[in-house]
């Protein structure tokens, strides 16, 4: 399927809808069971395309992985067993399967490339090559290492006291992946808190680090066990039926075993500021990440500013909240989010063309958006640039316009949400 078209909604979004397991998890999880001594058995794993790449790769190190009826068991090599890999790593359309596994292989004591698709290609590699040369890996890519492919020597790696430039749970990641092979302690700063999920997993496998909120420090060299992953589902994934929900009247809708990272749940503190009805039943803890259900019921909503320290809590999540943005009375300013420049496609630019397109008033600012609410929505051919998260946004717009909107490109969603379509249909039949 290339494309496929969403008319208005005719009747409310009713039922239980469950989302695919958390992908930033589920690249973790695969990496960390891959390198733990003895068996980790992963289960709720995301299985789009990007973490299937993952997986692809661990194997290609010679990681074992067997499935399992609910899930993978994966039996871990330890830190020095994985094996030169025969071909590319080829991680398709994911900066976290790259980089992370950018960290890991910089320790290692062989030779790999990796590479992706066309829109990896073209995202800055720099930012983590950096801290990598640093810590004494050899690597090198086209325009100096900015871009991939990369190609790695790994080496003996020394510690580090890293200052990232920005808040950027991929680049903390990639260090404190390399520096569970490095001698010493090595430590990650950065100006704002960033996504937590590989401390969380560190903590919960019994790696050795501190975490102090902005600065993280992991003791390299230090062997762990493997133990099960429970996965809960992605609030990514989530938020485009909390809109969705949110936007066509008389809705209600249940979504199960969400994960609520208090450095994931930016787009819940935001549609609740913007006057949403969603409610979080059953709070737990799950494999080491608090988890809940959500129940979403369609209400008003109005515009808020966004400033630049809600971006790390809520950087996948943009696309959606334009859309509930442009439905909402008032003006939403949104502001500091200059990283969507430099997503799986240039984000900010990609939904004010879009919603242009749909009669949206919309001005285009360097690092974010103003978005003019109350707006008719007209239907419209759109293009999601390739972006699985642009493509579902769009979709979603769909059940508040006038009439149809078609989305091109739209196999792109494979890589996080397979079967999101039938989905979002089968809550408007119940």
């Amino acid at each position: 399927m290339t494309s496929f078209s969403i008319g208005p909604a005719s009747a409310p979004l009713r039922g239980t809808v469950t989302v695919p397991g958390d992908k930033s998890i589920t690249h973790r999880a695969l990496i960390l069971g891959a390198l733990a001594d003895g068996s980790t058995r992963v289960t709720g794993y995301c299985q789009g395309e990007d973490c299937l790449n993952t997986l692809r790769a661990i194997r290609q190190l010679g990681v074992e992985v067997r499935e399992i009826p609910d899930g993978l068991e994966i039996t871990g090599k330890g830190l020095w067993g994985l094996v030169e890999p025969v071909n590319v790593l080829d991680c398709g359309n994911s900066g976290t399967g790259l980089r992370l596994l950018a960290g890991v292989l910089a320790g290692q004591g062989f030779f790999s490339v990796l590479t992706g698709d066309a829109s990896l290609r073209s995202r800055p590699m720099a930012r983590i090559v950096r801290p990598l040369k640093l810590m004494g890996a050899q690597i090198s890519g086209r325009k100096g290492g900015d871009l991939a492919p990369l190609g790695i020597q790994g080496q003996e790696l020394t510690s580090l006291v890293y200052e990232s430039p920005v808040a950027s749970a991929q680049i903390k990641s990639c260090v404190l992946l390399a520096g569970l092979f490095a001698t010493g302690t090595t430590v990650v700063t950065e100006p704002q808190k960033s996504r937590d999920h590989t401390e969380r997993l560190f903590a919960y496998l019994g790696i050795p680090f501190r975490d102090n909120g902005c600065r993280v420090e992991v003791q390299g060299r230090q062997s762990f066990k493997g133990k099960p992953i429970d996965i809960p589902g992605d609030i990514s994934a989530a938020a485009f039926f909390l809109v969705a929900a949110t936007i066509v009247p008389d809705s209600e809708v249940f979504i199960p075993n969400i994960g609520l990272n208090p450095e994931r749940t930016g787009i819940l503190d935001l549609l609740l500021k913007m006057g949403a009805d969603i409610s979080v039943l059953n709070p737990r803890t799950q494999s080491g990440e608090p988890v809940g259900d959500l129940r979403v019921r369609s209400s008003g909503l109005h515009g808020i500013s966004i400033g630049a320290e809600m971006v790390p809590k809520t950087i996948d999540e943009f696309p959606i909240l334009c859309v509930a943005a442009a439905l909402a009375e008032g003006e939403t300013r949104i502001n500091g989010a200059k990283e969507l420049r430099v997503k799986e496609t240039d984000r900010i630019h990609a939904m004010a063309t879009e919603l242009q397109r749909l009669n949206v008033s919309v001005e285009e600012e360097d690092d974010g958006l103003v978005i003019q609410g109350n707006a008719a929505l007209k239907g419209a051919v759109c293009r999601s640039y390739g972006d699985h998260r642009v493509a579902m946004s769009l979709a979603v717009a769909g059940l508040a316009a006038d009439s149809v909107v078609s989305v091109d490109e739209v196999d792109c969603i494979e890589t996080s949400f397979p079967g999101f379509h039938g989905k979002l249909l089968d809550l408007l039949t119940n």
